[in-house]
This record gives C-alpha cells, structure tokens and sequence, in this order.
C-alpha cells in the first residue's frame, strides 16, 4: 500500500519567468517572484508579506498537513517520548562570579529559561537563597516567538544588559535591569545582534548593531540614561564581506572587536582606562589568515593559523605591543592535531584540541611549562570547554557525552588534577545505556579517503539490511558535528532505526584539510562523502538503500538538495530543514545578509565566471532534473535571515514539476519563526517529533491503528 494515499491535488506556483545574464549565461527563474520585495522591512513586520506569496506559503502548508494527518497520533506520542526525557524543572550548576554563582533554571510546564543567582557558596538547590533576575516564560507571555540572548551582569554585580528577539528575524531588543529591584531601566537598544559589553565602571556598554542588511557593521557605545541616538560610533567595517562581534577580557582591560569572514580575521582592541580613544589594530587582515585573543595578565595569547600553521598554532604578544612582529610560539603547530579554542587564566594556558578524530582538553602550567591532558576511552564522544567566569583561578569546567553516555558537568582542578563530577544529566523517563551500542565505523569514499560515519542502535536490532536508517549530515563553515548525548533519537532508535551522523567533508571532523577539502571547487566532496556514507551502510547491512532517510539542515539542507538530484535512488526519503538551496540566486544577491560573508566559503559568482561554474555545477535549485525523486519534506521560517523561506518554497515549486515520480514534496513554512525554528524547548521538541514523524512513516514503520 503507498505511503501517501488519497492526497488532493498539490499546491501549483505560478510561472513568472524572470531571466538573469551573468558570464554571457543566460538562466531563466520561474519562482523567483516568492522572493518578497519588501524582505528587510517584512522580517521586522511580517504581517506586510505579500498576500499572493503568504496564500501559497499557507496553501503549502494545508497540503502538507493533510499528507501528515495520519501520523498526528504518532507525532504525539513522540512528543511526549522527547518530553518525558527531559528533567522539567532542571536548574544549572551556577558559575561562581565574584560574592554570586549565576546560573538558569525551568519550572515544570516553562518553556523558556529563568535566569537566577545565589550567594557563591550556597546549596543551588536551596530556592530560599535565590534571586530570580529574569523570568524567561514572564517575558515571553502573548508572543507567538520569543528568543532570549541571555543577561551579563557589570563588574560590581549591580546591573544586567538582557535582549530578546520577538520575530525570528535576530534582530534584537536590549535593555538594562536593575539586578536589585529586578526593574528595567529606560535605557532600550533596537536592532542590536543580540548583547552587549559593560564597561567596567557598569556605567556604559557597547554593542553591535544590525543594518538594513542585517549585518552587524557597527559597534556603538551607550552611556546609560542617553537617548540610543546619542550613542557613539566606535567602528564601522565599510566591508560587507566580514562579520564583526564585541567582547571583553575577563580582567576587564579590554574591550574586544573581533571581524572576520570564514578564513580571514582582524582583532580592534580598546582599552578600558580610555573609553573615548579610538580601537588599535592588532594585525591587518591578511587573506586566509585567522587568530583570536585571550588576555593573560601581562600577555595575550593569540590562536593562529599565521605561517603555515594550517591547523594552528598559539602565540603569546605583550599586551602594550600585542603587533604580529611581537608574537613568539609558545604551543607549536602539529599537523593533524588541530586546536579548536584557548582560554587563559591566571596560572594555566587550557585549550580543546581534536586528534585522531577525537577531542581532548589540554593544560599547560604558565610558569613551568608541564602539560597534561584530559581525555576519554569511549570509541567515539563529545567534550565541551567551559572554563570559568573569573581569571585567577585554578578550577575550570567541561562537559562529556557521548551517543549512549547522558553528559555529565564536571569541575576540574588544574593544580591538583582533580575531577569533580557536578551532575549527571537525568533522564526521568529511564535510559539504561546498556541496551544501546554507538560505534564510529569509516565509509570509503570516491578518491580513497575514508568517511567517519557515528552509529547508534540497540542492542536487539538485526543488522541484515532490514533496519531502517536516519543518516544525518552537515559538512560546512568546519562545524563539527559531535558525537554527543541526544534523548531525541533514542525515539527513532527504539524503533528500530539505526541513527548514524555521517562526518563529511567541509567539517573539521579529521583536522583543517577535512574542512578545506570540503568548500569552494571541492564542495561537491561533502555530496559525494553523503553518498558514500549511504553505500557503506548498505554495504554491511547497517541498513539499506530502501530505508535511508537523509536529513540536513541549513548548510547541510544544501547537502540534501544535491544528494536528492546526484542520487535519489539511494533514500527513502529527504528531510531538508531551513535547506540553503537557491546557492547561485544567492550567492548572486550581494543585498542578502550573508551574501558577502559567505563568498570565501562557496565562491563570489557575481567576480568570477569559474566560481559560478562551481556553484551552477552543484546549486540544488538550479540542478532539479527529470527525475523519480523520493518523498521530500522542506522546512523553512518566514522570518530566517540567513537561508530565506523562499529558498524552500523555490525549491520544491521546482522539484514538483520536475519529478517524474507520484512521491509527494512537501513543506512546512513555520509562519512564526526565523532560522532556529520555534523558541520554547516544548515547541521545539513538537518540530522534531513532527520531523521524525515524517521518518517513520517514510520507512513503513506507522504504528498499527
């Protein structure tokens, strides 16, 4: 029996060819009328979308419900499945701060976190000794979308700059509260990027904010009690190919400008003690080369790729003359070891590097030079680098998890190398790793490289190709997909399916080159790893091609746009959440907001006729072709800023008048939200189980009625 059975007519885009020459090459866009003109001011105001766009976003959305009514119940119970692993009422373990220890906690039934703090030594289970500083669920009352940036507290622990996003949009509202009197102060920022910097006097901040373009291309400073008109211009980036964030050292003496594109960076500082001078340049952009800064006392070390030194080095500068003709080596460059971040304190130089594959925590005493490592024995896991909130200490904190092990919060003494496990991450529902096995298992891929491939099923699943398989990917900007704790997938693994993370190529997963042979003209790598990928786990019966179900998101929706076209036959099914797919319209649109930051990664078409080709080679819009594709479901927010709602909706226009098949392409446009999807923690478990849903019934594991 079919799948999908007895659905109504799809929905049908019209036609309105619109043609664009670039290079002498002429392509003509059907769709491209879905692209709103409007688009900057609609990301702040949807309600002014265009009505013959929102009518067929809303038609999609109607036929995608009806090809999903079935699986209602089932997306229920998987929801409650998801829900039932999570601890409802948890809380943090607080990081300790000066006379406070902050942290956040939910209340049963809450959706967005509260933040609180305690005296730095209290019992953070004692509620009688917290002090809420702001309610998230409070804030969020009577908004379809709510987001939190979090809050940061001054020095002297008196006041806190917190910011919300109430669109999806990431433009962000912040505003300054009274950490006495739990009151907001007048003093409100629009369109910011989401924080902001105190000065250490706790009297004034400093801030991005986003242009008409969505762009963090200035950095303002705010004296509290003026109006945000008066406040002062710092730096302007007249580039809109380069990103621009602001920080702050933890001593306090420094106020970061950190602007950079995917392969190239620049660090501004400005002093503390002069708050009215002009930010210094550290070392001049030079093309493909990154560094980043920490503060170390009398010294700044700085994390480099400078020289060489593709998987990076780290370099120590004084910090009066921090200049790139000051650096001197202090951890030297190990090909294949590649360092990830450094932090410094007041004794110990601490970074995360990966080796062989797998993280590891590194220590270095600042005055004798002994390392040691933290590590761990599992095949395949995750570590995280937290550090701490204050420099003169000897205590740092990290995570670990892997696919089967729930993470646990651990406190490390650098001095005495003592471990202190601070929690374990509960699931109240039960897991008992036992029944479960995770294994990194290598695909070979089409030039002899070999693809790690994270694997988790039970114990009692037959692996003679019978099991149904959802084969997750990326591969993009050198993210690296960890191979940590997740309860959602447990649902998908109870049922039978092998969940397995394919690590290809453009992350960073097996060092620098992983990524670097991954992007611009060997893009097509990540594709065929995918592939790759598929076909090994066919090969030793893990699963097979009848029951793969890809799924990728943004970056990796890319993945799942190409791989639909170089080789449907091989899935069962595509999920392609916020999936970047209109890559050469795009990359072409020097107007949208990561255009011009993203050329380094794919190629500039609009310069350079052989970067088109690439990209015209590969784009997933522009390669849909007469084909029998596999049942598609298309994910995407009205208000994304970063991979546009109408790059799904183009997307499957196209793919359902190409397919020479009868599986249905659907989409799901979340007319409330931006690129991360809904903001709750419930609300997003009901996406997920809405997206798993969509997997079990592709793999004709539908629950009896």
């Amino acid at each position: 029996m079919p799948i999908f059975h007895k659905l109504p007519a799809a929905p049908v885009a019209s036609k309105k060819p619109v043609e664009d020459t670039r290079h002498g090459i002429t392509r003509v866009d059907d769709y491209g009328w879905m692209r709103a003109d409007n688009w900057q001011a609609m990301f702040k105001d949807p309600s002014i979308l265009d009505p013959e766009i929102r009518k067929h976003l809303e038609a999609e959305n109607a036929y995608m419900n009806v090809a999903m009514e079935d699986t209602r119940d089932l997306q229920k119970t998987l929801f409650a499945e998801m829900k039932g692993r999570i601890k409802e009422d948890d809380s943090s373990v607080p990081v300790k701060d000066g006379p406070f220890a902050y942290g956040t906690f939910f209340v049963t039934g809450g959706e967005q976190p509260r933040y609180f703090r305690i005296p730095r030594d209290a019992d953070r289970m004692d509620e009688s000794q917290r002090q809420l500083l702001l309610d998230g669920d409070k804030e969020a009352e009577g908004k379809a979308y709510f987001r939190l940036s979090g809050i940061d507290h001054t020095t002297d622990h008196s006041r806190g700059i917190w910011g919300y996003d109430d669109k999806g949009s990431e433009y962000y509202t912040l505003k300054v509260r009274d950490l006495a009197t739990g009151e907001d102060l007048d003093d409100v920022i629009e369109n910011s990027g989401g924080g902001g910097v105190w000065a250490p006097d706790g009297k004034s901040f400093f801030y991005t904010l986003q242009d008409e373009n969505h762009r963090p291309s200035k950095i303002f400073h705010h004296i509290l009690g003026q109006p945000q008109s008066s406040d002062r211009l710092v730096y302007e980036e007249k580039d809109p190919g380069f990103f621009m964030g602001v920080g702050g050292s933890l001593l306090d003496d420094f106020i970061y400008i950190d602007i950079h594109d995917h392969e190239t960076s620049e660090y501004r500082l400005l002093s503390t003690s002069d708050l009215t001078a002009e930010p210094k340049l550290v070392f001049r952009r030079d093309p493909g080369t990154e560094y980043s800064m920490t503060e170390g006392g009398d010294v700044f070390y700085i994390l480099t790729n400078a020289d060489g030194a593709k998987d990076f080095k780290i370099m120590e500068a004084p910090v009066d003359n921090p200049g790139k003709e000051n650096w001197r080596e202090v951890v030297a460059h190990k090909p294949g070891t590649l360092i990830l971040n450094h932090m410094a304190y007041a004794r110990h130089l601490v970074w995360l590097q990966r080796r062989n594959g797998l993280p590891e925590i590194v220590i270095r005493d600042r005055v004798s030079g002994e390392e040691h490592a933290i590590a761990f024995d599992e095949e395949a896991y995750s570590l995280g680098l937290q550090g701490a909130a204050e420099y003169d200490t000897d205590v740092i904190r990290f995570t670990y998890s892997s696919m089967t092990t729930p993470s646990q919060l651990y406190d490390y003494d650098m001095a005495t190398r003592e471990r202190t496990l601070l929690k374990t991450q509960e699931v109240p529902s039960g897991h008992n790793p036992d029944d479960y096995v995770t294994r990194r298992v290598f695909a070979p891929a089409w030039d002899g490289e070999t693809v790690p491939v994270t694997l988790l099923y039970r114990k009692d699943v037959a692996l003679d190709g019978s099991a149904p398989c959802l084969l997750y990917g990326y591969g993009a900007y050198g993210i690296t997909i960890p191979a940590g704790f997740n309860t959602n997938c447990l649902s998908l693994a109870d049922r039978g399916f092998v969940y397995a993370i394919a690590h290809v190529r453009g992350g960073k997963d097996k060092g620098f080159d992983w990524y670097e042979n991954g992007k611009m003209d060997k893009k097509t790598n990540t594709f065929k790893d995918f592939i790759a990928a598929a076909d090994y786990l066919n090969q030793q019966k893990f699963t097979s091609y009848a029951n793969i179900i890809a799924e990728g998101g943004s970056a990796g929706g890319m993945l799942m746009g190409a791989i639909a076209n170089m080789a449907p036959e091989k899935f069962a099914g595509i999920i392609a959440a916020v999936p970047f797919v209109d890559v050469l319209n795009t990359m072409l649109d020097d107007t949208l907001p990561l255009t011009p930051p993203e050329w380094p990664e794919w190629g500039n078409p609009i310069h350079s006729k052989e970067e088109y080709d690439w990209i015209a080679s590969y784009s997933p819009y522009d390669n849909v072709g007469a084909k029998p594709y596999p049942p598609v479901l298309a994910l995407g927010g009205l208000t994304d800023p970063r991979v546009t709602y109408w790059e799904p909706a183009k997307w499957v226009a196209r793919l359902r008048e190409k397919t020479t098949g009868d599986a249905p392409i659907l989409l799901k446009t979340n007319m409330d939200a931006g690129h991360g999807g809904a903001s709750g923690r419930f609300q997003r478990l009901e996406e997920i189980a809405f997206e798993y849903a969509f997997a079990i019934k592709v793999a004709g594991k539908m629950p009896a009625a």
